[in-house]
């Protein structure tokens, strides 16, 4: 599934083709997707795009009428398309832009989501999220205040959106391996200087995945079409019986939350 950084990623390679130009129409080839592609989608005709954002995992395009949420599921990717192309198969949704070009909605899982929203304080999908990993409000002292009393293993307790946004699955195992904290460890064992480590090591796992384009997963594709390079440099993560790139200890797993969670049981306490 595409992550933070990969979803940054598609919004930051599809913005200078889309901020400031007008969406023509929509092309909607396949509307079952996760939920149904909102009407209002299907009906746009000339609508400016006034700035592309990011929430969690969803990109979010600022229309003068309205916004377009888009969240890529467990198989979606965008591209910009600099001429008319033949959709093929998976090619469910085209945006028909101003300046000529389209950009493409791929999804063979059609779990993904095409949404429209009115006002994004009501979204039913934005409104119970935490805040941003990069954000300010997400430091040392917030995590540590919110893990008081939490026995709840800290790997899954990092990946709740209400908790904070965008820390998936890889992220939160780079991320504890980098701080040196068990995945098993109850969240509420962390100390404060551990909780302050912790976030500037999410900060950090995040900010250089996202210079290198994200985590190349099998179904990820930026925007251009190129997969991303972050999975080069992975210390953990499906890693399983392999060395340890700090100790040379082979790594472990252990399933956490239905997911596999990779780990170092040396450099890890």
């Amino acid at each position: 599934m595409p992550e933070l950084p990969e979803v940054e990623t598609s919004r930051r390679g599809i913005e200078p083709w889309v901020a400031g130009q007008r969406i023509v129409r929509a092309e909607v080839r396949n509307a079952r997707l996760r939920w149904p592609v909102s009407g209002e989608i299907i009906a746009l005709r000339d609508a400016l795009v006034v700035s592309v954002q990011r929430r969690a995992k969803y990109l979010l395009l600022e229309l003068d009428p309205g916004w377009i949420i888009i969240h890529l599921g467990m198989s979606g990717s965008l591209r910009v398309l600099p001429q008319p192309q033949p959709p093929e198969k998976h090619d469910h949704v085209d945006l028909i832009m101003s300046n000529g070009c389209i950009i493409r909605y791929t999804d063979p899982r059609r779990f993904g989501a095409w949404l429209w929203s009115d006002d994004l304080k009501t979204s039913r999908v934005l409104s119970q999220l935490g805040p941003e990993p990069l954000s300010d409000e997400f430091n040392g002292q917030w995590l540590f205040d919110k893990s008081r009393n939490k026995r709840t293993q800290i790997k899954p307790w990092l990946m709740d959106n209400k908790l904070v946004v965008g820390v998936g699955n890889i992220y939160a195992s780079e991320s504890l391996f980098v701080a040196g904290i068990l995945p098993v460890r109850p969240a509420g064992s962390i100390t404060v200087a551990e909780a302050e480590l912790l976030v500037r090591t999410i900060k950090a796992v995040l900010l250089r995945s996202i210079e290198q384009g994200g985590t190349t997963l099998r179904d990820f594709l930026q925007s251009d079409g190129k997969p991303g390079y972050f999975a080069q440099e992975l210390q953990v993560y499906g890693r399983d019986g392999e060395s340890c790139r700090v100790c040379g200890t082979p790594i472990q797993t252990v399933r956490l939350g239905q997911r596999s969670s990779f780990f170092c049981p040396h450099c890890q306490h």
